[in-house]
């Protein structure tokens, strides 16, 4: 399998993964980062996760248009992917898109997030550095944002940090700083640092890339860069465990000849679904 192969290949690229709610900014910061990186002579690779309609399954993959200078870098391959059908609205396909693009040469890889539901957790464990982005001036700044991306967010960065609303990002800055120091300090032994910019406006794009640059730079130096890259891929071997045996599962001749006959049994509370469940998976060889 040409994954596998490429997979024993060492790699000096750096991952990064970026969330945050809709309408924060995502495209447009990315856009402002890669114009950033390509400029110091890196080559970027976006791997862009698309919302797709619970009902019919669609998707606009429309990240290209949202980043249409940056798309037509040639040191930039941007792959919009969408969300359906996989668990947390990362593409399954995206830990290997990762590992072929850094065999491309593409040295810095940006994985963009849905920005909604448990997307956060799956690309937290395909990157070296998550970074969560939020906006100044929508009520309280805490409000929305789950302990549990909180912590596993290595940096976060308040955009639209502009005109009026820097003061606003200013505020929000100190009461997120505040709110980091009440969590448990990170494995790692480093507290997210805050940062500020405006992607519209270009501004302070250079501070955020070094501020990861750094957090990177001490984490290469204690060893937990390593220690976090190998621990991600027993993650995805259990993932992938599960997977398969999902797949085993629902292929094998027994389930697809008696799932609606079990269906109906527990839609009519002949059975529970705990007991149904235990019944036809003991059926299978």
């Amino acid at each position: 399998m040409l994954v596998n192969r490429l997979t024993k290949k060492s790699s000096n690229s750096i991952r990064i993964g970026i969330t945050g709610v809709p309408g924060v900014g995502k495209s447009t910061f990315i856009e402002a980062l890669g114009k950033h990186l390509t400029l110091q002579g890196h080559k970027i690779g976006v791997l862009a996760i698309d919302p797709s309609s619970h009902k019919t399954k669609g998707s606009i993959l429309g990240d290209k248009t949202r980043m249409e200078s940056l798309s037509q870098n040639p040191n930039v391959f941007i792959r919009p992917t969408p969300s359906a059908g996989t668990l947390g609205g990362v593409a399954k396909t995206t830990r290997e898109s990762i590992t072929l693009l850094e065999a491309a040469g593409y040295d810095i890889i940006l994985v963009e997030t849905v920005g909604v539901g448990q997307s956060e957790i799956s690309v937290s464990a395909m990157v070296d550095f998550f970074l969560l982005l939020m906006i100044p001036g929508a009520g309280d700044e805490l409000q929305g944002i789950k302990r549990g991306i909180m912590e596993m967010a290595d940096g976060i960065v308040i955009n639209k940090a502009e005109g009026e609303m820097e003061k606003k990002a200013m505020l929000a800055k100190r009461q997120l700083e505040n709110a980091l120091h009440l969590f448990p300090l990170p494995e790692n032994g480093q507290t997210p640092r805050v940062m500020l910019c405006s992607a519209l406006q270009n501004k302070a794009i250079d501070k955020v890339w070094k501020g990861i640059e750094q957090h990177l730079s001490k984490n290469k130096k204690s060893g937990y860069f390593d220690h976090r890259r190998k621990s991600q891929s027993v993650y995805w071997f259990k993932e992938a465990v599960k997977h398969e045996l999902e797949t085993h599962f629902f292929s094998n001749a027994h389930v697809k000849e008696n799932w609606k006959k079990f269906e109906t049994e527990v839609s009519n509370d002949i059975k529970s679904p705990f007991a149904a469940a235990k019944e036809i998976i003991n059926k299978v060889k």
